[in-house]
């Protein structure tokens, strides 16, 4: 699509007021949605004209043959997380997955299901596995890919060698043709491909031509057509070849894997599969990636389900987040490569043989130094979150532009040439002195082999290039295949010609034409395709970044700007079923509320050339507004983009251009209001319980009269603590006294200090200033650095440990405190100092100084516990979880329910009072109202206890508080 830019904007006003007029699902072509879906998980960037999201099939009906007829191109998209640039192009994009996500039916009897093609893999998994069922293929990212994206890449997974490719799992697909028509493509026989052939319409045409075509080209389909089954390019013409009455005319099947060049799909009716009862694990440790690979061929003798290789690149990286720890508890000495063989059925006894088979094989081969077995669903799961977040991992190894590409990731070969063709590919690499990470899927031949690239470098770019013919003259010497489940994209389709010959890639070009005349479905992809050197996110989409100032100090390259643009869209933040990241995204299902969203919003803001007024834009406000700020991302994101920094950054500057908010400047003073009103109890509490005040305070402040307001303590923490006696020896340690359970709810700080003296420490109370955390949330600054540095001034009079009770005050000293105070020679000293309160108690009672009764109300109580999302971000919940389970004969079940949704002030915000239940409402209420009223719950935060008392029902009891009962031994809950 060309034209000058005045003529681009014409286009853009008149297919935006069509399709408003048309849709019932929103329309968006404002700049920072356009750049939003200018990127996908590739190295590419194109913007389009603008971005409709459907409600249904009628929708995406109109908005094809409104753009069609304004010859505008349209780009469908799923979850965006295409490797090589399907999903992004000029022109219309349609998210398909904003409101296009039902599951339709499952039929458990003829094992299929028909959803809509926003469905994302797991949420099918859940829904069939009621009846014992799965969706066969299992890519990596189940939590996000949607099935039209996997139709429309023919996307496979891990367990391939068992289930195939998903071209293999689709019975029929409801489509949109490329004029706005509508179709259902399915098997038929020869005489119902006939009738739909004499219609005087598209669908007709297609019945009529490509039969045609296929006959005319027989020959060249069955001799030029790679051989290697796992395969993701070009069109499936072999698929077709030979129709007749042995074998139905299939064009669900055909179109699978075509990338929305041919038709878009609505919905999709696929095959499900009995699922395993159980799979186990043998994970063979391995001194280099070589060797791994070399013991794949007797791996592949023992009839496995899969067959999966890591290197050390990936292991290293996992070892530096927080997220996989555990994995370190398991493996044997340093592996140079795991590889991951799993047997599945449901005969526990015959997997465990397939192992001990597995085990005699690869020693009587000499492969490998150790065999770990991992039986049950708890020895498998580190292993496994490792295995399946081995794509975000080495994208995590990018510094700057210097970023690890999709460009010859997804060869494969015949599994018996993979030990041959992995050591002539590496011999490529290192001739152009080019590192990469190996993972992948040894047992179908496919390995996903990243080199690092930056870009920006025009020699770098030229290098690329380079590899990548070599490597693509390397697949055609072995018989393997380009792109084995990725797909063309922009990154692989120039090559079509060369490597399918110029017959077959003439007919390809004669399918495009026949579904799509006006070649306005995803053009440049499979055929007729630019150079993969064009339209490069880190060259062609981003000026260089202007100067900024800021007051966090963001240690990565490029500043601010660097840290947002550290998000290679990967998707992860779209996950919904597990862990916290993104709350409110899993509240929308809107891109724009993603990390991911958010990222490329700031990246946009940040290239502007004035970035400070950039960042004051209401339209990027309104982006970043609904970030809970639960630092989720920071762990959970495989590129640890850390959104709670950069928004308060942005809100920092935001408040620069247009003035900070009354309410925002009440709730960064939470300290002093929380002081005077502990002083002035309990009148203080009255002004909360009476209608009319809390609806003024609505009006004047937008905090909601919908949620009860903490109540004051008068006998707080401070006065609590500095009229009693105190034991005059013992080892030193600081509480904090944070500002919110000091004045509010003193008993947890009363149950932790006294637990702490108990086991032998002198407890010395840090309860002179604000550690910040509010200032910072509200985007003040300036005024969180002058109460980090007070309170870091205080507390560096000593070097006791410190803890607290509120996890987000204890580790803003060790976390933002650094990023707010860069230069200060004792901020450091100070965050080294930190700890949690539960290692002390762990530590006291495993040494017996503290000693817990087992006849306490608690004992034969289940507790069930939710973490703050500061807690799982920054140090996890495993010191927690093990002081809980210290409590003699308690049963202790952390759930994973996500975010609260209460994110502090922003529960009590009016605007944002009905995402925060949502949020909550999501996991962490259904958790709790599935659990017995004699269960107890327990949390760390105090915004946690709140929201699970307002939308729960339920109130929630702080850790140390618990154990100090299970101390004192009470007959009954106190």
């Amino acid at each position: 699509m060309t034209g000058s830019p005045t003529a681009q904007q014409t286009l853009g006003s008149r297919l935006e007021r069509a399709l408003r007029d048309a849709l019932d699902g929103e329309v968006a072509f404002d700049d920072y949605t356009r750049h939003l879906f200018s990127r996908d998980a590739s190295m590419y960037s194109i913007t389009p004209l603008g971005v409709a999201f459907p409600h249904h099939a009628d929708d995406v009906a109109a908005a094809v043959e409104i753009a069609a007829g304004l010859g505008v191109p349209i780009v469908p998209r799923g979850a965006g997380t295409s490797l090589v640039g399907q999903t992004v192009g000029p022109g219309l994009v349609l998210d398909m997955s904003r409101h296009m996500n039902r599951i339709l039916h499952v039929d458990p009897v003829a094992r299929t299901a028909l959803v809509e093609v926003g469905v994302v893999q797991d949420q099918l998994n859940r829904a069939a596995a009621e009846h014992g069922l799965m969706f066969g293929p299992d890519t990596s990212t189940s939590n996000r890919a949607t099935i039209g994206g996997m139709v429309g890449n023919n996307s496979a997974g891990s367990g391939s060698l068992t289930y195939g490719m998903t071209i293999d799992h689709v019975r029929a697909l409801d489509v949109v043709l490329s004029d706005g028509s509508r179709a259902r493509f399915e098997p038929v026989d020869e005489a119902e491909r006939r009738r739909r052939a004499s219609a005087d319409t598209l669908e007709g045409r297609i019945y009529q031509g490509l039969p045609a075509l296929v006959d005319a080209n027989a020959e060249v389909i069955r001799a030029k057509m790679p051989a290697f089954w796992r395969r993701a390019c070009g069109y499936r013409l072999d698929r077709v070849v030979g129709f007749g009455a042995e074998k139905p005319f299939d064009l669900a099947k055909f179109v699978v894997g075509a990338e929305g060049t041919l038709v878009i799909a609505t919905r999709a009716l696929v095959d499900l599969v009995p699922k395993p009862a159980r799979t186990v694990y043998a994970v063979g440790h391995f001194t280099d990636a070589a060797s791994a690979i070399a013991a794949t061929t007797d791996a592949l003798a023992c009839d496995p389900h899969q067959v999966e290789l890591m290197d050390r690149t990936i292991l290293e990286l996992s070892r530096q987040k927080i997220e996989f720890a555990d994995l370190g508890t398991v493996l044997v000495g340093d592996p140079g490569a795991l590889l991951f063989v799993s047997f599945a059925g449901d005969d526990e006894q015959q997997l465990i043989g397939k192992l001990d088979q597995l085990d005699r094989q690869w020693q009587r081969s000499g492969h490998g130094y150790h065999t770990l077995r991992a039986v049950t669903p708890a020895e498998q799961a580190a292993l496994l979150k490792v295995r399946k977040s081995s794509l975000g991992l080495l994208m995590a190894a990018g510094e700057g532009t210097r970023r690890p590409l999709a460009f010859v990731e997804d060869t494969a070969v015949d599994p018996v040439h993979l030990a041959e063709y992995t050591t002539r590919f590496k011999e490529i690499l290192d001739e152009h002195g080019m590192e990469a990470g190996f993972y992948g899927h040894c047992s179908v031949g496919c390995l996903h082999i990243r080199p690092f690239v930056d870009l920006t470098d025009p020699d770098e770019v030229a290098k690329m290039r380079t590899v990548a013919e070599a490597v693509k003259d390397l697949v055609a010497e072995y018989g393997g295949v380009n792109s084995s489940e990725h797909g063309d994209g922009l990154a692989r389709s120039e090559f079509n010609r060369e490597i399918f010959g110029d017959a077959l890639y003439e007919a390809m070009r004669e399918v495009k034409r026949l579904f799509d005349p006006g070649g306005v479905l995803n053009p440049g992809k499979i055929v007729d395709a630019p150079s993969m050197t064009e339209n490069l996110r880190d060259r062609d989409a981003l000026p260089p970044a202007p100067p900024l100032r800021t007051a966090l100090e963001f240690e990565v390259v490029g500043g601010m700007r660097g840290a947002a643009d550290r998000c290679m869209n990967i998707g992860a933040c779209r996950k919904s079923t597990a862990g916290v990241m993104c709350p409110s995204y899993i509240a929308t299902k809107n891109e724009e509320h993603s990390t991911r969203g958010r990222a490329n919003a700031l990246v946009k803001a940040l290239s502007e050339p004035d970035p400070h007024a950039a960042l004051g834009d209401e339209r990027l406000h309104e982006i970043l507004d609904l970030c809970l700020m639960c630092k989720a991302c920071k762990s959970e994101c495989p590129m640890s983009v850390d959104m709670a920094s950069l928004k308060a950054e942005a809100l920092a500057h935001h408040h620069d251009v247009h003035g900070t908010p009354l309410r925002s400047r009440v709730f960064s003073s939470i300290r002093a209001l929380n002081r005077i009103g502990s002083a002035a109890a309990p009148l203080s509490n009255l002004p909360g319980r009476i209608g009319f005040l809390r609806r003024i305070l609505d009006r004047a402040l937008g905090i909601t009269a919908q949620r009860p307001l903490p109540a004051f303590q008068r006998d707080n923490l401070l006065r609590w603590f500095h009229r009693r006696s105190r034991p005059s020896d013992g080892t030193p340690v600081t509480w904090l006294a944070d500002s919110f359970t000091t004045y509010t709810e003193p008993r947890i700080g009363r149950a932790g200090i006294e637990l702490l003296e108990q086991a032998g420490w002198q407890v010395n109370l840090a309860g002179g200033g604000c550690c910040g955390r509010s200032s910072m949330s509200k985007g003040l600054l300036d005024d969180a650095k002058e109460k980090a540095a007070a309170l870091v001034s205080s507390l560096a009079q000593d070097d006791s440990p410190i803890v607290g009770c509120e996890p987000s005050c204890v580790l803003m000293l060790r976390e933002e405190h650094t990023a707010l105070l860069p230069e200060s020679t004792s901020v450091r000293a100070v965050a080294d100092r930190v700890k949690q309160v539960e290692e002390l108690l762990v530590e006291a009672i495993d040494a017996g100084r503290l000693a817990l009764r087992a006849d306490s109300w608690l004992a034969g109580r289940r507790i069930v516990f939710h973490g703050h999302c500061h807690q799982k971000a920054e140090v996890g919940t495993a010191a927690t979880v093990a002081l809980l389970r210290r409590i003699p004969g308690a049963e202790v079940v952390e759930i994973d329910a996500g975010c609260c949704g209460m994110a502090g002030s922003f529960g009590f915000e009016s605007e944002h009072y009905a995402t925060s239940m949502t949020v909550g409402g999501d996991r962490l209420f259904p958790a709790l109202a599935g659990e017995s009223d004699d269960v107890v719950v327990a949390a760390t935060g105090v915004s946690c206890r709140q929201q699970i008392f307002h939308g729960a029902g339920r109130t929630a009891w702080h850790p140390v508080e618990l154990v100090r009962e299970a101390v004192e031994g009470r007959a009954n809950a106190g």
